[in-house]
Parts: structure tokens; C-alpha cells; sequence
């Protein structure tokens, strides 16, 4: 340990180049896409140092994330600190030019903080405090957490708030991963709190929760406890708040941190999400909190065409950053390490997949890791600099991607349009998710994944929305899966639909209310008037069992018995339980439309479903086989990037200039398979 951990250090004196003003909601200095990622110094001699930061040049890496993981390193005692490793490596970067994303390190706490506050560990459902030796294993609710993650935060900010090279904060590491839910004393206190606010009496938390039932109403709010593993299904309201609450103090904790750098600095600040991979945390609250937007994705291998599940996440990350420019915070070079089978990234792959997120709408392209390390957990996670080096075929892309991303600068601040929304909202997720549902096959994560790969094999962009956010600016919105509709979400796909708006339902949604409670009536809840029907019960299939629908197509999982009071059948089911019955819905409703198709259509019968909704709002599409195209809007200028994910020549129909190889392409020219192209277009604004 240095000297100086022993007392205070001053702060780093900087030259009038200095600015200590927000820089808004991008990354200040070059106007350029941000490449690099998620470095490591601490774990390798310091000799190492200098050879990264030479093969980050030669790769053209322009930003570094650093201090993740180094709490311990920076406060190897409480209220002791020691910025001796930080000041070196900083400085090293700001001299190579290389900007700093600096991270607070307060997703992995000292064994010196859980030895001295034990407590303050996050405890499971079944009552199993969780030990040292993971990250994000602390209470959010832990006062004494919370009080130590805000001062070394606060240190932090105080010492590099004005450094030049940095240029971005970077608060915890992934909220939500790998615990959102802690069931410790902090957390029951906590959440007592949390509905006291929420309810204000007891009356109206019994009456929300339905406390009737199973004679669980309570007379005292220091009755209620988290809901814990029990004998039986527990109370689903119940559950369904907390998982709310749980959400809610990790951005509290956020919030803390956030607000103690904000007093020392004014780069801008962000968290990375985990927006498709972390299904625990309400990213829409998070969302308006951050300077930036930042995601990490990560490709699931094993996963049939997981380049589209990789789309979808660009743009889940596009529609939470409302429209403007996102971080890729970490993606990988090619295999992880935590898949039941880490398959490797096959040549071409890296490029597709980070090319794909600036398509769609990312203008900072980074990974997890610079450097692969050779100890812990990860060291069989690829990296940027592989253990293989130089001389190999990872390292090669990777020297030719940074030469890729620096021919894109013309992308920066350019936008990404879509006509087309998909509904999407955790706590309907959570609500759904609870025990005891009509059957086990019920799957949103699935309706969603299939609605949105057939929208982009016919080559539409969509953007996923908060059913109760602005839904103007869309021609059509899918819902795949929204069993519950709170009373604002409701009103506002009403008022969608009523003005001139196209709605397409699937099965089980608009089921329950805010509080997972049944509706008045015939299902489905708020959704009967705009749908113009009523379910008047559910008729789940038995496993494997399928049904034909009057127009040819089969279904499966589900079927509903359906009475039409204003909407006519497109289709009828022709067997099963439901024969005779409608299966695909639609109404007239105000001067728009809303569709209703009561089972789990797969392959072309979806296609067809979903082209048809296309076509009666009037939104063009085009089959796209195996080509990617997006098209990236800067007003005088746009640019369309087709990616080839497939063997074969495709993809013809762009005329203009490509970026990446600098030469005209003609609109007879075929994309080569496994092939990126961006080619600028010239608008008539533009005067050309």
C-alpha cells in the first residue's frame, strides 16, 4: 500500500482546458463513434500498461471504461483511500488520447465491508444470506451500503471531476445482475415504507392486495413481511409490489450515487442496462435518469438466428433512449463464459453484430473486455486483445472493426425512424410471470421474440413502447403480450386506436389491472370496448395439441370462447374445443382498427397475421431473407446499412456511396454474403 492511503490526497490541479460544465446527452469532445470497452489494469503488472495502451492505438480504441470492480483497491480500509493506481493509469490514457469512462466501483464491495457489516448482505427468498466472493450480493435497502457506495462515489467525483480525460461516469455495474430481489431486515423496512407511501393506509393496501382471501388482511403495518417462499402460491399482489419496490431501490441507489458525483462534475452519467437479459428492473423509470442510455448485450450462442434477438435488443436500448444516440456499453468479441455452451464467434460475426447496433441507433461501440485476464471467474470470456494476442484471427477483426467504426463518423447524431411499436412493460412481465396462470406454456418473452422476427424478416423497423407512453407518432401497435393494463395504459390504446391508430392484440392480455386483479366482467378487461369482444372463458391446449384455423392455419397453446359484440371474425377455428368459434378478430373502433388473434400462430401463419395488419394500416414491407436493413436519418443526409447474415449475394436496391470501403455502390450491386455496407444518400433537402 502507498504512503498516501494514509492521508488525504489533494485534488489533481488541471490547466484551463478544463471544463466542469454537462456536456448534455452525449459524450463530450471528438465528434466520433466511440469505440473501446471495459478495462481491467488492476489485474495484470504494471509493465502490461504500456503494451495495452499501444495495441489500443493500433485498434483504434477512443474510450476505456475503468474502475468497475476496484473498490477495494481504492478504499483497502474504511475511510481510507488510495488513488495512487487510478492517477497512473488515467493519466497514461489522457496521454495516448484516449478518453476515460470512470466507473464508481460500487457493485462489488470489500470483504472488509461485509466482514464489518454482515447484515448488510443480500438475502434470498428462501432466507439464505448470500456470501463474499460474487458482485452485486449487497442489500439496495443496507443504510450502511448506501452511506459507503456515496462516499466513494463523492471521492471519486472530488478528485476527477475536472480531469480532461475523462469523459463520462459510469454509476454500479448492470442494477438488477445477478440480485434484484434481497429479503434482509433493511428490505422489509424498507418496503413497509414503500407501501405506506404507496397505499397511505391500510385500508388501501388490504383492499389492493385483497387480503380477504386466504385470510391474510392485516391490522398492523409491521405485520407485513417480504414475500417469502411459502408453503403455497403467496399472495400475488403482494409479490407483484415488491418486485416494484425491489426495482425502485436499486434506482434509489442510483440516484445516490448519481447525485453525489453530479456535485463535483458535470460530464454526463449513466448506468449500463441490461435491457433484454435483466427482466427484473423497470427500465422505463430508469431511462429519464440517466445522461445517456447505456446497454449491454450479449449474443446467446446457442440461440437459432440470434442476430435477430441481437436487433431486437438494439432496438428495445434505441426506443428507451427515446430516439437519440445510445452507448453499447459491453457486447463480446466472440464467445462468453457463463452459457451452458460458450460457442465462438464464427470470422465476420463480431463485425455483423457490432455493426447491427450502430444501424440501430448506437453511437458508442464497446466490449467487455480489453483485455482477456487470466485469473477469476471470467478468463474464459473473449476479449478485444484475446490470450492468443497478435498474431491472432481475433485480434486481426479486431484492428479492422476499429478501421470500420472510425469510417462512420458521418453517423453521429443521425436517427432511427419506425412506424411500427411493440408493447412492452416489465411489471406486466412480472405479473404474468407469478404462480398459478391457466397454463404453463403462456410465454410472453416468446409472442414478443416471434411477433418482432417476423416484422424483421419483411425488413420493418420497430421501435417497443410503454403502453401508456406517446403512441402518436406510430401507425401500428403490437401486442404480443400484455396481460396487465393499468388504468392509464388503458385509456391511452383507446385514444390510439379512436384516432386513426391500428392495434393488434395476441391471446391473454388485458387480463388484470395494476394490482393483478381480475376485471369486472368478461375478459378481456379494458381491452373488450376497443376489441369488440368478450372472452367468456379460456381454453388452454394440452401439450402438443393443435388447432386449424378456417383460413388454413394451425395453433397451439391456447384458444379463447370468444363472443363478438362489435368486431367480425377474420377467421374461425374449424376444431378443437373452440370449433365454430372466432380466432382472428377485427374491429372498427373511433377511425382506427384493433385485431385480436386468440392462439399462438408460429412460421408463415404469423407471417400472414402480421402482414395483414401491415397492410390494412397501410405500412409498407419488403420479405428481406437474410439481409438487415436499416436506415440511419441525419435530415440532409441518410444512410442505409444492410447486413448480410447469410452465405448467399442479397440485398440489392441502395444506390450511393459506401462508408466502409469508400467506393459508389449501384442498386443492381448484391450484398456478398456475411457482408456490411453503409451507404450515404443524399436527400433532395440537401440540395443534390
Amino acid at each position: 500500500m502507498q504512503d498516501s492511503a494514509l492521508t488525504p490526497q489533494p485534488e489533481i490541479t488541471l490547466g484551463p482546458q478544463a471544463t466542469r460544465e454537462h456536456a448534455g446527452d452525449w459524450i463530450p469532445g471528438r465528434r466520433v463513434i466511440r469505440f473501446g470497452g471495459d478495462y481491467n489494469p488492476e489485474q495484470w503488472p504494471r509493465e502490461v500498461w504500456d503494451e495495452d495502451i499501444r495495441l489500443m492505438k493500433e485498434a483504434g480504441v477512443n474510450l476505456v471504461s475503468i474502475g468497475i470492480f476496484s473498490w477495494v483497491l481504492l478504499e483497502p480500509e474504511e475511510g481510507v483511500y488510495d488513488f495512487t493506481f487510478l492517477d497512473e493509469i488515467i493519466e497514461l490514457l489522457h496521454a495516448a488520447g484516449i478518453d476515460v469512462d470512470l466507473a464508481t466501483p460500487t457493485a462489488a464491495p470489500p470483504a472488509w465491508f461485509y466482514r464489518t457489516y454482515p447484515h448488510a448482505r443480500a438475502v434470498t427468498r428462501e432466507g439464505v444470506p448470500l456470501g463474499f466472493g460474487s458482485r452485486g450480493i449487497v442489500s439496495p435497502s443496507s443504510p450502511e451500503y448506501r452511506r459507503a457506495a456515496r462516499e466513494i462515489a463523492s471521492r471519486l467525483a472530488q478528485r476527477y471531476g475536472a480531469h480532461p480525460a475523462v469523459v463520462l461516469w459510469h454509476v454500479h455495474n448492470e442494477y438488477g445482475t445477478p440480485v434484484t430481489e434481497s429479503y434482509d431486515d433493511a428490505s422489509v423496512a424498507a418496503f413497509r415504507t414503500w407501501l405506506a407511501r404507496r397505499y397511505d393506509t391500510l385500508d388501501g393496501l388490504n383492499e389492493a392486495w385483497g387480503t380477504n382471501f386466504w385470510g391474510q388482511r392485516y391490522g398492523q403495518w409491521e405485520e407485513i413481511d417480504a414475500p417469502r417462499q411459502s408453503g403455497t402460491a403467496t399472495n400475488p399482489a403482494q409479490r407483484l409490489d415488491f418486485a416494484r419496490f425491489s426495482s425502485e431501490a436499486l434506482l434509489e441507489c442510483y440516484r445516490l450515487e448519481r447525485d453525489a458525483v453530479r456535485e463535483h462534475a458535470r460530464q454526463p452519467i449513466t448506468t449500463n442496462f441490461m435491457a433484454i437479459t435483466c427482466p427484473s428492473v423497470d427500465l422505463w423509470q430508469w431511462a429519464d435518469e440517466v445522461d445517456i442510455v447505456a446497454n449491454d448485450h450479449y449474443l446467446v450462442a446457442e440461440k437459432d438466428k440470434n442476430h435477430i434477438h441481437l436487433s431486437r435488443s438494439a432496438d428495445m436500448t434505441r426506443s428507451l433512449a427515446r430516439g437519440k444516440p445510445w452507448i453499447l456499453m459491453e457486447h463480446s468479441t466472440s464467445a462468453v463464459n457463463w452459457q451452458p455452451r460458450n460457442i465462438a464467434k464464427q470470422p465476420g460475426e463480431m463485425r455483423r453484430n457490432s455493426l447491427t447496433h450502430a444501424a440501430r441507433g448506437a453511437d458508442a461501440v464497446l466490449f467487455f473486455q480489453i483485455r482477456a485476464g487470466r485469473k477469476g471467474a471470467e478468463k474464459f470470456h473473449s476479449a478485444l486483445i484475446p490470450q492468443a494476442g497478435e498474431t491472432s484471427r481475433k485480434w486481426a477483426e479486431a484492428v479492422a472493426l476499429g478501421k470500420d467504426i472510425a469510417a462512420l463518423d458521418e453517423l453521429v447524431g443521425t436517427r432511427v425512424g419506425a412506424r411500427v411499436a411493440i408493447a412492452w412493460d416489465w411489471v406486466s412481465f412480472w405479473a404474468q410471470d407469478l404462480d398459478w396462470r391457466p397454463s404453463v406454456d403462456l410465454d410472453h418473452r416468446e409472442r414478443i421474440e416471434a411477433f418482432y422476427a417476423a416484422l424483421w424478416h419483411h425488413g420493418v423497423t420497430a421501435d417497443f413502447v410503454h403502453p401508456a407512453a406517446d403512441l402518436s407518432g406510430y401507425d401500428v401497435l403490437f401486442a404480443p403480450a400484455l396481460y396487465l393494463i393499468d388504468d392509464p395504459s388503458a385509456e391511452n390504446i383507446r385514444r390510439f386506436v379512436s384516432d386513426g391508430g391500428t392495434l393488434a392484440v395476441s391471446y391473454f392480455s388485458g387480463i388484470v389491472s395494476a394490482n393483478d386483479d381480475a376485471p369486472v366482467g368478461a375478459y378481456p378487461g379494458q381491452l373488450r370496448d376497443v376489441l369488440g369482444l368478450v372472452i367468456e372463458e379460456f381454453l388452454p391446449l394440452r401439450a402438443d395439441e393443435t388447432v386449424t384455423l378456417s383460413s388454413g392455419a394451425r395453433g397451439r397453446v391456447w384458444s379463447d370462447d370468444i363472443t363478438l359484440t362489435q368486431a367480425e371474425a377474420v377467421t374461425t377455428y374449424t376444431d378443437g374445443v373452440a370449433a365454430g368459434r372466432a380466432a382472428v378478430t377485427r374491429n372498427s373502433f373511433g377511425r382506427g382498427t384493433a385485431w385480436y388473434v386468440s392462439t399462438c400462430l408460429d412460421g408463415a401463419d404469423l407471417d400472414d397475421f402480421v402482414t395483414g395488419v401491415l397492410d390494412s394500416a397501410g405500412v409498407s414491407y419488403a420479405p428481406s431473407g437474410d439481409v438487415e436493413t436499416v436506415v440511419r436519418d441525419g435530415g440532409d443526409r441518410r444512410f442505409v446499412i444492410q447486413i448480410n447474415h447469410g452465405d448467399q449475394p442479397g440485398g440489392v436496391g441502395v444506390e450511393g456511396r459506401d462508408l466502409l470501403s469508400g467506393t459508389r455502390v449501384d442498386a443492381r450491386d448484391p450484398l456478398a454474403g456475411g457482408d456490411v455496407r453503409v451507404v450515404a444518400i443524399a436527400t433532395q433537402s440537401s440540395g443534390s
